[in-house]
């Protein structure tokens, strides 16, 4: 190992926060760490930063996409306090109300789920905008939801039936926990149902019309470099060094590397690696994926930007000018998602035309799939309790991730919020803190 990194004395006088992963959560942490006055060194064993959220350019489809498809709902305050901390407030675009399209295409029957405005939530009540072949009574039945015990899942604590289950608590299941409703938290769905579904305002689904990338990691990492953190990429931490009950020094790439006594830790890496720096966490590590076809066609398509789908393998399709991505959750419990490439993409490819009602000779131009095998931990009732808690028994050293505890499903809020928390617990660095910071540089 080589010798001790070397501080240069023009470092800024500041504590040091330490942030391990420039994934979503580690991208907030380390903003709002900024926001209340630390310096903020980024840590990422990647080229790039966003881990399960970025855009790139694909060869084969000679354009640029999102490695998987996310959904923002305008209730997401976290998102919303992260953006306003990147500059970045409108990158992405609400929708004009929180409706969202649907088709069965066993039975080519179409509906759209209309979520009105205000705070009491009247929207099951009415026909028109619930699910197509769903009673009032399903809705009524369902509100055990919101005081479900831990160790329910969605499917004990609802019981849905019907058309029911496979025309709102599956398709939401899957959307929202990755899931099946009969293997999912009922407690985490509760949560997601509170903060957004009670209110159209709060659950109109936003977009980003120039890709993920360029709405939720550029700008953070913009506004990072202009407030003078340190973006240090390619840059593994491999081990930590903990003595009198606080982390002092990182192993990071063949170096070691101090930290002063003012100096932070915010570890925001994926359970598996949690585990490997920190196996007092005991995060949990099975998995559940989540499988993405992108198709390139000829010219922009006509349609809605965001369609739900049932009675198929397809579970959402955003259309994007010429670019139409498909999304299966939970794709390990989808039958079929594990046959050959070509093969599969021709079945989506099917379905994609008949959802989006196109003709029948359109062709894409190029078709990829991406399978995130790790996309989200599994959230069952027994992994939930099992999700790691922020503080840790070090005292310079907090969690973030969509796998720590926030409340939370692990989503793009989850992650956001995470890295909050994170920044929250630490506070503001003393001035004490700061000045032996700098004197130990």
């Amino acid at each position: 190992m080589r010798a001790v990194r070397a501080w240069s004395a023009a470092q800024p006088m500041k504590a040091t926060a330490h942030v391990v992963g420039a994934g979503l959560a580690g991208l907030s942490a380390a903003l709002a760490l900024l926001e209340a006055g630390w310096h903020v060194i980024l840590w990422e064993s990647a080229r790039q930063a966003g881990g399960r959220c970025r855009s790139y350019h694909d060869p084969k489809l000679g354009c640029q996409i999102d490695n998987g498809n996310h959904l923002v709902l305008s209730g997401n305050r976290s998102v919303a306090a992260y953006l306003a901390r990147a500059g970045a407030s409108d990158a992405l675009v609400a929708a004009p109300a929180a409706h969202f399209p649907f088709v069965d295409l066993a039975s080519a029957e179409r509906w759209t789920v209309r979520i009105n405005d205000g705070p009491i939530p009247w929207w099951p009540l009415c026909p028109a905008r619930r699910p197509a072949g769903v009673g009032a009574r399903a809705f009524l039945s369902a509100l055990p939801l919101l005081w479900a015990g831990p160790d329910q899942t969605i499917a004990e604590a609802v019981q849905p039936g019907g058309l029911a289950a496979s025309r709102f608590w599956e398709p939401m299941s899957l959307a929202v926990m990755n899931l099946p409703p009969s293997l999912a938290s009922a407690q985490l769905m509760a949560a997601t149902a509170r903060e957004a579904w009670r209110d159209g305002r709060l659950c109109r689904p936003m977009f980003a019309p120039r890709g993920l990338g360029p709405a939720l990691i550029a700008p953070a990492l913009d506004a990072l470099q202009r407030a003078g953190a340190e973006l240090r990429f390619a840059a593994q931490v491999k081990g930590l060094v903990a003595e009198g009950g606080r982390v002092t020094a990182l192993h990071v790439a063949g170096e070691t590397v101090p930290l002063a006594p003012g100096d932070t830790l915010v570890l925001a890496v994926p359970p598996a690696r949690l585990n490997a720096l920190w196996p007092a966490a005991q995060a949990p590590e099975e998995a559940s994926s989540i499988l993405n076809a992108h198709f390139r066609l000829p010219q922009a398509v006509a349609g809605p930007p965001l369609l739900g789908v049932t009675g198929a393998r397809t579970q959402w399709i955003f259309v994007k000018s010429e670019v139409v991505s498909l999304t299966i959750s939970a794709a390990g419990f989808v039958e079929g998602t594990d046959a050959e490439e070509e093969a599969l993409l021709t079945l989506l490819w099917a379905e994609t035309v008949a959802a989006l009602g196109l003709a029948e000779d359109v062709r894409p131009v190029a078709a990829r799939l991406v399978h995130e095998r790790r996309a989200t931990f599994l959230q069952t009732p027994a992994n939930v309790r099992r999700r790691a808690r922020p503080l840790t028994g070090l005292a310079n050293l907090v969690l973030a991730g969509d796998h720590i505890d926030t409340g939370l499903p692990a989503t793009i809020e989850g992650a956001v919020r995470s890295g909050e928390t994170a920044a929250r617990l630490l506070g503001k660095p003393s001035a004490e803190a700061g000045a032996a910071s700098g004197s130990a540089r």
